[in-house]
């Protein structure tokens, strides 16, 4: 018990209820009246989530990121061209490490936006750009909302994972993503001073919201049969893809942006912000995109997701500290 108290002590609040949400779906799964009734609030909550999400959204930081074009190019061709582009040359390789559904979700992680807050903290703290982060982060954002829905049906058709995406599902999409996401927009002028100052209680929204998606996920897929289906050399082959991933991404961002002739804060900005991909949007449009697909487990394919966002993690922090020495030191990396 006391070992249990330290690790839960040395865990944020964010990922302990990850950690929680997983528990609770296999041990304690919904089934029934319960089932349909986390569905509808999984979907209440995810509309919440990107009303909110526009809401935040500066439009200004939006405009002043387009005029940093190159930059910007650079971090948006990233994370939405070089990725999953990269996912799929890598299926060949990867793909017998694990089973076909891991790797539709390693691909749907190729195609997600950036994350904002880390990217900004880890920019910060490496000695980078960090008003072109804000803006990369928030232009990458932006994009996410309309280009991954539509990059999920290019991918997993080009690496045959299963049908093109009908008009029911992109539908969908624009009823729980969309409409509230450009709502949240409409509205800022109005309402977006009152959501900036009460971080603590979005912050919690936003992460309720999550752990919500995430337990109802694994709640169907225990209750369809999750361990059966996973074997546990492919949760493994799921790591070591995740590592390949962040690695070539890590490097090609990296050489790329020097080689471009970016100044040393531009290249941190770059590294961070194109080679990091977001939890917090891809596990609530996980759920809207694949939510009643008989082709796919959402339970499976939040893994990948999951162990790429603590991979990233651990590894551009460790950057991170790396740089802001060497910065330090010579002003070099």
């Amino acid at each position: 018990m006391d070992a249990l108290r330290r690790l839960v002590a040395r865990l944020d609040r964010f990922t302990t209820g990850l950690l929680l949400s997983v528990v609770c779906g296999v041990f304690i799964p919904c089934g029934g009246g319960a089932e349909v009734w986390f569905k509808q609030a999984t979907n209440v909550a995810i509309m919440l989530l990107f009303f909110l999400y526009g809401v935040k959204l500066s439009r200004r930081s939006v405009v002043e990121g387009l005029l940093h074009w190159r930059l910007q190019g650079m971090v948006a061709f990233s994370t939405f061209v070089f990725f999953p582009l990269m996912a799929l040359a890598l299926r060949p390789v990867l793909s017998p490490l694990v089973t076909p559904e891991l790797y539709t979700g390693l691909l749907f992680v190729s195609v997600l936006p950036s994350t904002v807050q880390s990217s900004i903290a880890f920019t910060s703290i490496a000695g980078g750009n960090v008003p072109a982060a804000v803006c990369a982060a928030s232009v990458s954002s932006l994009l996410g909302v309309f280009l991954t829905p539509l990059l999920v049906g290019l991918v997993l058709v080009s690496g045959g994972e299963g049908p093109s995406m009908g008009a029911d599902t992109f539908l969908q999409i624009c009823y729980v993503i969309l409409v509230p996401f450009l709502a949240g927009q409409a509205v800022q002028r109005w309402i977006g001073k009152w959501v900036a100052g009460h971080k603590t209680l979005i912050s919690w929204t936003d992460q309720a919201t999550i752990w919500l998606v995430v337990y109802t996920s694994f709640s169907e897929a225990v209750l369809q049969g999750l361990w059966m289906k996973l074997p546990f050399w492919a949760l493994a082959g799921v790591v070591a893809a995740c590592v390949v991933f962040l690695a070539v991404v890590l490097f090609f961002t990296f050489f790329s942006s020097r080689k471009l002739g970016f100044s040393r804060e531009d290249c941190i900005t770059i590294v961070f912000c194109g080679s990091k991909k977001s939890l917090a949007t891809g596990v609530p449009m996980m759920g809207v995109i694949f939510a009643g697909s008989p082709y796919f487990d959402l339970g499976t394919l939040v893994i990948p997701l999951m162990l790429f966002h603590q991979i990233q993690l651990m590894t551009c922090a460790a950057l991170a500290r790396r740089w802001r020495k060497a910065g330090a030191d010579d002003g070099g990396f």
